[in-house]
């Protein structure tokens, strides 16, 4: 891989019900991803997430999504869900984001590639760099794809590609980018909220063939 990270991670974020992520650990997901940003479509109140997280397999990880929430009802989340990583995506602080004692993500909108260097270097103390496309007003989950040339090939931090991905072009994302992971929620979806099993079961094979790929010609190089 770019980074040196194993074969390659694949979250499903955005998962509302108990059947869609147990699909998607089925299909191969590493990770998944539920959203506690009460404006979006995907929210899920901590007794939800609760009520889905206690009956995932382990070796799951189980990330939770905040904008910009008041640590009292992050404290909640995490001491009702069952929760292993935080991903924050508002303009949370280095500082914020290490107060929970959890491993964490930190949601970059990509405007430009000083941008995204400067960002990069304001957080040392995240497990890995989520890069998602800048939409204005949009915090995250905008389905809309960037420039991934603006990636740096020697990052700071593990990459987390997010930002537009379907079945029709993860591929040929981790072959340009070579991220650490690729991260999906609306590219899978059947509608807002409730993942196409189909969709899902197409990326993870695309992006496991791509991962294969990748590694197989690093092995000969």
């Amino acid at each position: 891989m770019g980074q040196g990270m194993g074969t390659g991670k694949i979250k499903i974020c955005g998962i509302t019900s108990l059947e869609d992520a147990l699909q998607a650990i089925a299909a191969g997901a590493d990770s998944l991803g539920f959203n506690f940003y009460p404006p979006s479509p995907r929210y899920l109140t901590p007794e939800a997430a609760a009520e889905i997280t206690r009956q995932l397999p382990p070796f799951i990880t189980k990330v939770a999504l905040f904008v910009d929430e008041t640590p009292a009802n992050i404290e909640t989340v995490l001491a009702q869900a069952y929760i292993d990583c935080i991903q924050f995506h508002g303009n949370e602080t280095n500082e914020f984001c290490s107060q929970f004692h959890k491993p964490f993500i930190k949601a970059l909108r990509v405007r430009s590639k000083e941008f995204l260097d400067d960002q990069m270097a304001q957080f040392p103390n995240a497990c890995a760099l989520l890069v998602d496309a800048y939409v204005k007003g949009v915090p995250g989950g905008t389905g809309q794809s960037f420039d991934w040339s603006l990636i740096p090939h020697n990052p700071v931090k593990p990459i987390i590609l997010a930002g537009g991905l379907e079945a029709d072009n993860v591929a040929e994302a981790i072959r340009t980018t070579q991220p650490y992971s690729v991260d999906v929620s609306g590219g899978v979806e059947a509608s807002k909220g409730i993942k196409d099993h189909h969709k899902v079961n197409q990326f993870i094979a695309q992006a496991r063939m791509a991962y294969g790929q990748l590694a197989a010609n690093q092995a000969q190089a």
